[in-house]
């Protein structure tokens, strides 16, 4: 027995051995205690494992080439990992990367140049080095446009500014294209570039010849109006004026203001802000755009009038003018607007001015706004405006262009409204017949004699009146007027061709004349004077008058059959309460569209030097629209 225990032993031993050397590598642990391993187990380990290792090895590849073409991307102290590859020769990847190198070497160079550029150009030698090499500024053209860095758009705008200070450095940008390059930055979400290409665009506009039509073929117009909606005053100073110099005497400049909403946003700023040169410079855009007839409804309807009449009590005289030069040529257009009662009351204290462009502009307004407008007539009457009317009459003297207007307001105030008796009588009261009667006499101005012809037949309305019109020589002044007026149209036979004087008929001369002798007459004592200065015979002739409305009035006092029987020859019939000066007239827009006062330059002060806190974004401005 223990011989056979000795030789089980030794067996198991040489088993152990023969275990070991298989291929499991460990024995069951029978004999060593050690655990198996599960093959299943040996290979998932195995796979996680090659699993790893090819995904660093991914993880290497895509790390390399990201660094090699954007090193930018590398953590401080990350180094890019290196190639297996041990060959002389460019790997892939190198020359992959090489293109993008290079174009970023050109963007910091380009960067750095630029930055220089706008350093040397803070000196005068450098800046007239810079501007006498075209090739410079081209380039600079070229990079401010064509970079995607904004600190190097920023630097090259900057430039172009400080050279555009000089004559020749306005030329040289001109002749670099630089102009629809700048145009194009007007879209720049940089606040700095906006205001340097502005800015330069003013200096261009101002000074160099070819740049206002070089700022419309580049649609500049397009890109500045929504410019207004900024909040920054001294900003849309520049900005305004820049649309001031490029719409003055171009109707298509103004057609395309208006096409963007220019009027709305021009009004806005007369509404809102109190920056005097803003608003100085915004009110010449308006008295540009309103002798245009597209432009002149939009104004009106955006609030136009009430927004200038704001401006016309302040301190400050070149904005009052102008706000007062432009409510006079959109007045015709604002008849029926509504609102205005400030306005009016503005306007008649203006009348006691004497300052001869705040009257003509004053009684010009006056005129049109009371012309077929019961509302605003009442209105001007009850506030006084027939003695101020009066009193800039007396002033004016022989000067028309006050006037025709101030008698034209009188002729509305004195008829077809509720207080229109009120206004007659206010004009003796405050002693004005014998100065408007003396406005018939010649050398006077055609169209002041029509104005005054129709008023004093409103004014022999009133009986009180008849007597004071008498004694002030009315009748034998009527008289004359109408022998000449009927003259000159006789000269001319039939009537194939009307005559004109001072863009006045003649024959609208011979009307008023008569009917306001017609009126005249209701007075027994004038009724004598009229005939006693052979008048009849006249008036006989006129009743076969080629002019229908003189054929009217010459039988305004014969008997109803007799006056149906002369309207049944024309258009409209007959009525005993009819005159044609019953219906108001609006007076005429003056010419006075592009005075040679707006193409002066600005203030220097409307180009301070760039600071950042001109954008403050703290400081609070009006909402834009």
């Amino acid at each position: 027995r223990l011989r056979l225990d000795s030789v089980s032993e030794a067996e198991a031993a040489v088993k152990v051995e023969q275990w070991q050397q298989s291929f499991y590598t460990a024995d069951s642990g029978i004999q060593s205690g050690a655990t198996t391993i599960h093959e299943e187990e040996e290979e998932d380990e195995d796979d996680d494992e090659t699993e790893y290792l090819e995904a660093q090895l991914s993880l290497t590849r895509a790390q390399r080439v990201r660094a090699a073409m954007f090193p930018e991307t590398l953590l401080e102290g990350e180094s890019v990992p290196g190639s297996q590859s041990t060959s002389d020769l460019a790997s892939n990847v190198q020359r992959l990367a090489e293109p993008s190198q290079q174009l970023k070497n050109a963007i910091v160079v380009v960067n750095k140049a630029a930055l220089i550029v706008n350093q040397l150009t803070r000196k005068e030698a450098s800046r007239r080095v810079i501007m006498q090499s075209p090739q410079m500024v081209a380039a600079l053209v070229r990079a401010m446009q064509s970079t995607g860095d904004p600190e190097t758009a920023r630097c090259a705008a900057s430039v172009l500014h400080s050279l555009s200070h000089q004559r020749q450095g306005l030329l040289a940008i001109f002749k670099s294209a630089g102009i629809p390059a700048l145009v194009r930055m007007l879209s720049s979400p940089m606040e700095s570039v906006l205001f340097y290409a502005i800015t330069t665009l003013h200096n261009l506009l101002l000074h160099q010849e070819g740049a206002k039509m070089a700022v419309r073929l580049a649609d500049g117009l397009q890109r500045m109006v929504p410019l207004l909606k900024k909040s920054n005053p001294k900003f849309l100073a520049i900005t305004t004026d820049c649309l001031q110099l490029l719409s003055y005497g171009n109707q298509e400049s103004k057609l395309i203001i208006l096409a963007n909403g220019g009027p709305e946003y021009l009004v806005f700023i007369m509404r809102n802000y109190n920056y005097e040169k803003l608003l100085w410079t915004t009110s010449r855009v308006l008295k540009v755009l309103s002798v245009c007839p597209s432009n002149k409804p939009a104004i009106v309807d955006a609030g136009g009038m009430q927004a200038l009449g704001q401006h016309l009590t302040g301190s400050s005289q070149r904005l009052t003018q102008n706000c007062l030069w432009t409510l006079r040529n959109l007045s015709d257009a604002a008849t029926k607007q509504e609102g205005l009662e400030g306005l009016l009351q503005i306007l008649v204290s203006h009348l006691g001015s004497d300052d001869v462009n705040m009257l003509t502009c004053a009684t010009g307004i006056l005129s049109n706004l009371t012309c077929n407008n019961a509302r605003n007539k009442a209105l001007v009457t009850q506030s006084g405006g027939v003695e101020a009317l009066i009193h800039a009459v007396l002033r004016a003297g022989e000067k028309e262009d006050v006037a025709e207007p101030a008698v034209c307001a009188l002729r509305h105030l004195t008829s077809r409204h509720p207080d229109a008796e009120l206004a007659q009588n206010a004009v003796r009261l405050h002693y004005g017949i014998p100065a408007i009667t003396k406005l018939l006499g010649q050398p006077h101005y055609w169209p002041v004699v029509k104005a005054t012809v129709g008023l004093i037949r409103n004014l022999a309305l009133c009986p009180s009146n008849q007597a004071p019109l008498r004694e002030s020589g009315a009748i034998p002044r009527l008289v004359n007027l109408l022998l000449k007026a009927h003259q000159e149209t006789q000269r001319h036979g039939s009537g194939a061709q009307q005559t004109y004087q001072d863009g006045v008929r003649m024959e609208e001369i011979v009307e008023g004349c008569t009917g306001a002798l017609h009126i005249l007459a209701r007075d027994p004592i004038n009724r004598g004077e009229i005939a006693s200065m052979q008048t009849i015979p006249l008036f006989v002739q006129l009743l076969y008058s080629y002019v229908e409305n003189i054929k009217r009035v010459s039988a305004e006092d014969k008997s109803s059959d007799y006056r149906k029987r002369v309207s049944a020859h024309g258009g409209m019939p007959l009525d005993a309460g009819y005159m044609a000066d019953d219906l108001d007239v609006v007076y005429p827009a003056y010419a006075y569209s592009d005075l040679a006062m707006d193409g002066l330059p600005l203030d220097a002060e409307l180009h301070e030097t760039y600071l950042p806190e001109m954008y403050d974004p703290r400081q609070v401005y009006p909402n834009a629209l």
